[in-house]
């Protein structure tokens, strides 16, 4: 089984990208930067290149909070020349069909801002999506800042909502963001039958400045929209405390598996092993065996 899980985040500049980054890793720290060679980067040495427009794709983005992520930045390359965007798209396809799993991408997250909603897709967003070819590594849209289509909405009927009580005021100014989340057309966009790279999903995130929040939406898009089941396992072992994601992944597996026959002592190890930071995995198979899956999933439910 590999021991890292590789993600390439995209985006323009202040898409909240490293803030994403660090909800899923749960800290608050900046990463370590490392070059092609192993060897750590000055984070003053990175932030001033990126400064003056020099960003290494290749560099690996590692927060010493979860090691087993491994992340590449595309840092903007939006605002770049056509000579960088030709070599993000030789990373991608040379990452997403690299031999040695390890080293392949094993997801991207393609992060677009919903703060400046008017001109919610830029023309080297509709490149990437047209024109990459990202394997294997199924791409999760993120639409970050969602939160900001709400004062947008509620300003748009504003007058309409006068003498309305709280629960129908929140109720239409949530509808009015649906429209306006609609009539941008970045859906129809995105998955366009032209594109060479459609997402496999895509989830929305709103309040990421905030401690309570989480990325958790993310990762489960993510873990499902993968179609290796190592990569699956990988993933979801980087996730010691959602058991959430866990159960979810062993309720696939279970659902995919039960137009087969059964064999109950495989379809038990199936269920179990999403939960690989449990010590007490190996006596609840003995359990298990003993009894039957039923147990785990009264647990699920």
């Amino acid at each position: 089984m590999i021991s890292r899980f590789r993600v390439l985040i995209m985006g323009r500049a202040n898409a909240g990208k490293t803030t994403i980054l660090q909800k899923v890793c749960n800290t608050t720290d900046q990463p370590e930067i490392y070059d092609t060679e192993g060897n750590e980067i000055d984070a003053a040495i990175v932030e001033s290149s990126i400064k003056r427009g020099n960003h290494n794709i290749m560099n690996e983005m590692v927060f010493k909070s979860n090691p087993t992520f491994v992340f590449h930045d595309s840092c903007g390359f939006e605002a770049g020349s056509e000579e960088e965007f030709e070599d993000m798209k030789k990373f991608i396809s040379e990452r997403a069909h690299a031999t040695e799993l390890e080293d392949r991408i094993h997801a991207i997250w393609y992060c677009i801002p919903m703060d400046e909603h008017c001109r919610t897709f830029q023309r080297s967003e509709e490149k990437f999506f047209q024109e990459c070819d990202t394997g294997h590594a199924p791409v999760v849209a993120v639409f970050t800042k969602f939160e900001a289509l709400r004062p947008v909405a509620y300003g748009e009927i504003k007058k309409q909502l006068q003498g309305a009580s709280g629960e129908e005021r929140s109720k239409r100014i949530a509808e009015r963001v649906e429209e306006l989340f609609s009539s941008t057309g970045v859906l129809d966009r995105l998955y366009n039958p032209e594109n060479r790279a459609r997402p496999k999903s895509y989830v929305r995130l709103q309040n990421m400045n905030k401690q309570s929040t989480n990325c958790d939406t993310l990762l489960e898009s993510t873990t499902l929209a993968l179609d290796n089941e190592e990569l699956r396992l990988c993933l979801v072992s980087t996730q010691k405390s959602n058991l959430e994601l866990c159960i979810k992944c062993a309720i696939v597996t279970l659902v995919y598996s039960a137009h087969k026959q059964i064999d109950y002592e495989g379809y038990q190890y199936s269920i179990a092993k999403w939960f690989p930071h449990l010590k007490l995995v190996r006596s609840w198979l003995t359990k298990l065996r003993r009894d039957n899956a039923d147990a785990l999933l009264l647990l699920a439910c």
